[in-house]
């Protein structure tokens, strides 16, 4: 007689301690719970900024609550450049200045970049206006090549309708 047991599977990191950990270690927090809040801040802060297929990509990496909020967070009313983008968030962030908020958010989306791979990081940043791939510490022509071949992005849409 045989008698089979079921062994425990080994349970994988969740997403969002893998890229808390992640975030941690590229911006030189002192503890997981500081990246943690600076990446809620940052990366529910993008997701106004991307259509519904970026933001269930995004939202997947986020604990649930803030899953939640990324998908039913309305799109920003025009897309930010990313100076603007960096400045509108140093007032959530404590004790940011202007400077510091780009090292925050910088850490948050290199890690974050280096967490979703190449392809997937050239698609989100073809959503957002030319400049960001310099906060997801990447040159901006990975971007370039991306918006070339899939014609205009959202941010180039509303460019195109704000002007009409």
């Amino acid at each position: 007689m045989t008698v089979t047991t079921t062994q425990p599977r080994p349970t994988a990191v969740a997403p969002w301690a893998t890229l808390a950990e992640a975030v941690r270690q590229v911006g030189q927090y002192r503890s997981t719970a500081d990246a943690e809040s600076v990446s809620r801040t940052v990366l529910l802060a993008l997701a106004a900024h991307l259509p519904t297929s970026e933001r269930e990509t995004l939202a997947a990496l986020l604990p649930a609550d803030a899953a939640e909020t990324a998908l039913s967070k309305p799109l920003a009313p025009r897309p930010l450049t990313a100076r603007e983008f960096v400045e509108s968030l140093a007032p959530h962030i404590e004790n940011a200045t202007s400077a510091t908020a780009r090292w925050h958010v910088t850490s948050v989306l290199t890690a974050l970049a280096h967490h979703l791979g190449t392809p997937q990081t050239t698609r989100l940043l073809g959503e957002l206006p030319p400049g960001y791939a310099l906060l997801f510490g990447l040159a901006d022509l990975a971007a370039v090549a991306y918006r070339q071949t899939r014609g205009a992005g959202r941010a180039d849409q509303l460019a195109v309708t704000a002007a009409a």
